[in-house]
């Protein structure tokens, strides 16, 4: 019975995390074209520069690997445009990828059935290290975006009411 509950802690994270990856990469985008409760900005985060001053994100986000490519989703690991539909559809693919390591990490109570306390705090601490990096460059990304679409259409907004037209 042990070697079937090892085998399902070491096979499970992989294959909980390869299957929600690629069922979310496949899901409508209209599902994740505007933030839900879950991913909407919150005060604290101060527009992303609470992640950029206290967690010192520009020093690790590039060492995350991005999964989202592994199964023919749209790539982030950097940015390849500046054009505003480029970015709109990347603040779009932030979501899908944040709401993706959410439902990663809340399957580790799934391991709890068969594991003694300190394996379901193992787990648990393995879900976290997972996902919680991911969770957090995604709202970073998102925020930053936002913060350059938002300025990109308060332009355009103040050219229109002087008469300037581009």
């Amino acid at each position: 019975m042990k070697l079937i509950g090892y085998t399902a802690n070491i096979l499970g994270w992989p294959i909980l995390q390869l299957t929600i990856g690629f069922a979310v990469t496949h899901f409508p985008d209209r599902l994740f074209a505007r933030d839900c409760w879950l991913t909407a900005s919150r005060a604290w985060e101060d527009n992303g520069e609470f992640y950029a001053g206290r967690l010192a994100i520009r020093r690790w986000k590039h060492l995350l690997p991005d999964g989202s490519s592994w199964f023919g989703g749209f790539p982030k690991r950097k940015l390849i445009s500046h054009h505003t539909g480029y970015l709109a559809r990347f603040v779009t693919e932030t979501r899908r990828s944040e709401i993706a390591h959410w439902c990663m990490l809340c399957c580790f109570p799934l391991f709890f059935p068969w594991n003694p306390t300190w394996a379901c705090l193992v787990m648990g601490t393995y879900g976290l290290a997972a996902n919680l990096p991911c969770i957090i460059v995604q709202r970073y990304n998102r925020l930053v975006l936002l913060r350059i679409l938002t300025m990109r259409f308060e332009k355009k907004k103040i050219a229109r009411h002087c008469g300037v037209h581009r």
